[in-house]
């Protein structure tokens, strides 16, 4: 490879962010639920997928968890192993990994060139394929040319028509089901997990975190295809501090998660079940000791992620939806004590900066984390994420003050100012919040994370 710096190194650096652009360039076609365009692609690159094994982990919420848990044990137990977080928070390359590293620029470039070619034939006969079927194909290409051991894969949208369910890899979780994405899975609890649940397939092993209604769907897909379900019991918290959570998993007795948020119990619990399931399916087999060590190591950027910024505390999560809201709310009351501040009679105030898409709950969301007691005087700051999908800073602010009339709320459109603006009057910890575009921008701003640097084109 060219030095950095060099002809060869600025070449790979345009060529590198070509293949971003003509790649994200697709999302003009929008979300076309189906699974021919994706089957056709995978066909044209050699069927890839079949040479791999795994889970496919489908749900509300957890998902991403539950992919970092368990990479986090499988790695610790000396497996080779693909994931596919998502969406990405500062480079495109996040969302397809291997042992936790995101694919370099060059391998990328190659794959999204190779990707493109096949769509063309496709094309003609199923229509252009999304940017989401395209980057599905490409992870599988990629993780069948280097080998892994084994692929545990987030599903996007959904399950039965989505494009990772182009690949059965043995196993399929779904973490939980509620009300989200509804213009796309229906409007009700057991519509939504119809759709979830068509990713179990006959001869899978499931797994699934699932109750009331969903739970119903769930069993009664298991009988018809004739899978072995586990459904996970919530486990037993058993405390948390800064910097995560301890819960009582199953045979490993007292665990450390070091993920931040109760939720996360839940969450670990499902991801353990995942392991048992690939160690009876013959994909995976992940002793006690490499559980533990991969539970307690485990990290999930942009999730409840504390950083410090300037002499500030800042607390990163996505919560998109009321659940994840509510799960933000809770994490809030129970870290208080151990922010800024939070040991004294009279702590100093959250921040709160918030940027969300209008085809959201966001009514729904601002009620979720106004119910936080540590929300109490909070200091709010709307802002608007980039895209033709996101709610106005204005509007959001307005609704804010609709909820909390008393409240200091300030619209800024502008993201980088917005967190600027929070960064020079916070008297306490800042929350980002609302929206993962919104945190990507704060990551890429205020945390150097060598694995997320893209190339820089010389002069730009």
């Amino acid at each position: 490879m060219s030095r950095p710096g060099g002809s060869g190194g600025a070449a790979e650096a345009v060529a590198y962010h070509e293949a971003v652009r003509e790649l994200t360039e697709r999302g003009r076609f929008g979300i076309r639920l189906g699974l021919a365009r994706t089957r056709a692609l995978l066909r044209a690159l050699g069927d890839p997928q079949l040479a791999l094994r795994g889970a496919l982990v489908g749900g509300t919420n957890g998902k991403g968890s539950v992919l970092a848990l368990a990479g986090s044990a499988l790695r610790a137990a000396g497996y080779r192993v693909g994931t596919t977080p998502k969406p990405h928070l500062v480079s495109y390359r996040e969302r397809l990994e291997i042992d936790g590293q995101p694919i370099d620029p060059v391998t990328f470039t190659r794959l999204v060139r190779e990707v493109l070619a096949a769509a063309g034939g496709v094309e003609r006969r199923h229509g252009p394929p999304t940017e989401f079927e395209l980057l599905t194909a490409a992870l599988f290409r990629w993780f069948a040319d280097e080998g892994v051991d084994l692929a545990v894969v987030e599903v996007g949208l959904g399950g039965r028509l989505d494009a990772t369910h182009a690949w059965d890899g043995g196993v399929a979780a779904i973490t939980n089901v509620a009300l989200d994405h509804m213009a796309w899975l229906g409007d009700t609890i057991p519509a939504i997990a119809r759709e979830k649940a068509a990713i179990i397939e006959r001869g899978d092993r499931a797994v699934t975190g699932a109750t009331g209604e969903a739970l119903d769907v769930i069993r009664r897909r298991t009988r018809r295809v004739g899978a072995p379900l586990v459904e996970v019991a919530p486990p037993t918290l058993l405390g948390w501090d800064r910097d995560g959570i301890d819960v009582w998993l199953g045979r490993l007795g007292p665990t450390r998660i070091s993920l931040r948020g109760r939720h996360q119990a839940d969450n670990a619990a499902v991801a353990d079940a995942v392991l048992d399931a690939l160690g009876a399916a013959g994909i995976a087999d992940v002793d006690d000791v490499a559980r533990r060590r991969g539970y307690a190591g485990a990290t999930w950027p942009g999730r409840l992620e504390l950083l410090q910024v300037d002499g500030h505390e800042v607390l990163l999560d996505g919560a998109h939806n009321p659940a994840g809201a509510a799960a933000l709310a809770v994490a809030l009351d129970d870290l208080r004590p151990y922010l800024a501040g939070g040991d004294k009679p009279d702590p100093p105030p959250l921040t709160l900066v918030h940027g969300s898409m209008a085809d959201k709950d966001v009514d729904g969301i601002i009620a979720a984390l106004d119910r936080a007691g540590a929300m109490a005087g909070a200091r709010i700051i709307a802002t608007q994420v980039p895209g033709d999908r996101a709610l106005p800073a204005d509007e959001l602010a307005r609704r804010w003050r609709a909820a909390r009339p008393k409240a200091e709320v300030t619209a800024n459109a502008d993201v980088a100012g917005a967190l600027e603006q929070a960064l020079s009057r916070a008297p306490g910890t800042i929350v980002v919040a609302g929206s993962l575009y919104l945190v990507g921008e704060a990551r890429r701003r205020w945390l150097d994370d060598p694995r997320t640097r893209d190339p820089e084109v010389p002069g730009t």
